[in-house]
């Protein structure tokens, strides 16, 4: 799965080839969540309030990108990586 972003201890990853709805994997130490993209909510697992807020603006600077990174992975194509939050 690659990695596409690493910011304040988050690694966000994307799956090649992953199921519907589009959306990303964010990892913070034991936890970790699926973010859909287009409505950036948690879909599946957890992560602290503040850290879920970090995503979610992250996302939200992100959104298009993400989307055309979600397309690539479906059709195996190499990911790039997102600049972090700052």
């Amino acid at each position: 799965m690659p990695e596409i972003c690493r910011f304040f201890g988050i690694i966000v990853r994307m799956y090649f080839d992953d199921h519907p709805p589009p959306h990303f994997h964010a990892f913070y130490g034991e936890y970790q969540a699926v973010i859909d993209i287009r409505t950036l909510t948690v879909i599946g697992g957890r992560l602290p309030p503040r850290v879920l807020g970090f995503v979610v603006e992250w996302a939200l600077q992100h959104q298009e990108e993400l989307l055309d990174l979600w397309d690539r992975a479906a059709h195996y194509q190499p990911l790039y990586k997102l600049p972090p939050l700052e």
